[in-house]
């Protein structure tokens, strides 16, 4: 488990599963979601399910009064090149545009950068979705740039924005963090 000052990260357990559902079944949380159309209890049963064969990559969020907010999770790891992407959700609406997803992330981070030893992470937005990219503005990440008419959404097509921080980036600015 990893613990900061308003969230902890734990694993995935089959009681979440209903929270899911009702998170990936509101049109709000979903807006700018890359994944697809809402999942139902079967779907979201065999996405856990595949957790277990992939080494616990995603991390619940919860309060550290232990109220489960949201999701984060390593996306895709590519080991020869240290790198790898990242996906975050919080699926609370009341916990929108407080910090919760800045210090998951800052977490995360800390975690593959300093366990994992990951030189490179990296994520993609809706273009659209301003409270998302200065959040990963805050947590250090970088613009690279567009990933243009990326994903065909209500029959149009939208762009996504490309982030990244390197590892020496995340180093100078924990360090800086910790004077």
């Amino acid at each position: 488990m990893l613990a900061g000052r308003k969230v902890r990260l734990r694993a995935p357990q089959r009681t979440d599963i209903p929270i899911f559902v009702k998170w990936f079944n509101d049109p709000e949380v979903t807006e700018f979601l890359l994944r697809g159309p809402p999942m139902g209890m079967e779907e979201e049963e065999h996405w856990y399910e595949s957790l277990r064969a992939d080494e616990g990559r995603v991390f619940c969020i919860e309060t550290l009064e232990g109220k489960l907010i949201g999701n984060v999770g390593i996306i895709h790891i590519d080991w020869p090149n240290r790198k790898a992407d990242i996906g975050i959700v919080i699926g609370e609406k009341d916990y929108w545009s407080q910090g919760y997803g800045g210090e998951a992330i800052t977490l995360l981070l800390g975690y593959m950068f300093e366990e994992m030893n990951m030189e490179r992470v990296w994520l993609y937005c809706d273009d659209k979705n301003n409270r998302a990219q200065r959040c990963y503005e805050r947590c250090g990440f970088r613009r690279e740039g567009m990933f243009r008419h990326n994903r065909c959404r209500g029959g149009r097509f939208t762009d996504d924005v490309v982030y990244s921080i390197l590892s020496e980036e995340w180093r100078a600015m924990k360090k800086g963090r910790d004077r």
